[in-house]
């Protein structure tokens, strides 16, 4: 009795861990394949259709990089394929066309030669930004009226913007700091934040963000912060330019609720959230 006691002890110990195992491990990849859904849907990469980095050139220097640069390029690499998303890298020096089934991460600013397709990008869909450069200050930028300046180490910004080009499957994603460091403090605070900015956001689609850096000279990259959604004026949005929803589930037909005068609308009936199309 005292041996087949102790081997059912052994026998429910072993079912106990085998169970406990399997449960970890389920839960670990469900909590990965989330993670990895909420990064498609934000940055609208998709397993197997392509990640194409197109790099930026070094303050007056072509075909060089800074330091800062090369770590947000890598940043967005380790991005790519954490999703499964064959990465490839290209300079702004040489490549053509569009993106097309690829999802193009373009890195750097249009300002003192530093990625030319920015500026390209910037003039065919984002009509409401205007850069300036004045001699060998870093970019500014205008939108909606305001001026965002640039003082290196104390406060900086970076324009993040995402939308899909006409003739394109997948979207672009602007990384528009005014320093390389900026550069990198975008791709760090979108990795990092993305999730809480997926739930505020109106539509991931097309969104366009200006995200402040301060105090780098003590904090660094890491002192970055969201400084305003400029959707709507980066992209000169009105009414009738918005994109279109998408279509949702069919319901049945439900009566009209009668209200009176003095009664707002009733609460949310369950329109279609198109926020995480590409």
């Amino acid at each position: 009795m005292a041996v087949s006691s102790a081997l059912a002890n052994i026998a429910l110990g072993l079912i106990t861990s085998v169970l406990g195992g399997a449960a970890v491990w389920l839960w670990q990849r469900l909590a990965v394949r989330r993670s990895r859904r909420a990064k498609e849907s934000f940055f609208g990469l998709a397993r197997g259709t392509g990640c194409l980095i197109i790099f930026n050139n070094a303050a007056g220097r072509r075909g060089a990089m800074h330091h800062n640069d090369v770590q947000a390029m890598i940043e967005v690499a380790t991005l790519g394929a954490s999703t499964g998303s064959p990465v490839s890298v290209e300079s702004c020096n040489d490549f053509q066309g569009l993106n097309g089934n690829r999802t193009e991460f373009c890195l750097g600013g249009p300002g003192g030669g530093s990625n030319p397709r920015t500026g390209a990008h910037l003039a065919a869909h984002l009509p409401g930004v205007r850069t300036q450069v004045a001699g060998t200050r870093p970019l500014t930028y205008e939108i909606d009226g305001r001026i965002y300046s640039c003082f290196p180490g104390r406060e900086e910004f970076a324009l993040v913007a995402k939308f899909t080009p006409d003739g394109s499957a997948r979207p672009v994603i602007l990384i528009c700091g005014q320093t390389a460091l900026s550069n990198r403090a975008a791709v760090s605070y979108l990795k990092r934040e993305h999730r809480a900015l997926a739930r505020t956001l109106p539509d991931l689609r097309r969104f366009a963000l200006m995200l402040q850096v301060t105090a780098s000279d003590a904090f660094g990259y890491q002192a970055t912060k969201l400084d305003g959604d400029v959707t709507g004026a980066a992209f000169g949005l009105t009414a009738s330019s918005a994109l279109p929803a998408m279509p949702g589930p069919a319901t049945a037909p439900s009566e009209p609720v009668a209200q009176s005068a003095d009664q707002g609308p009733g609460p949310d009936q369950g329109h279609p959230d198109p926020r995480h199309q590409v």
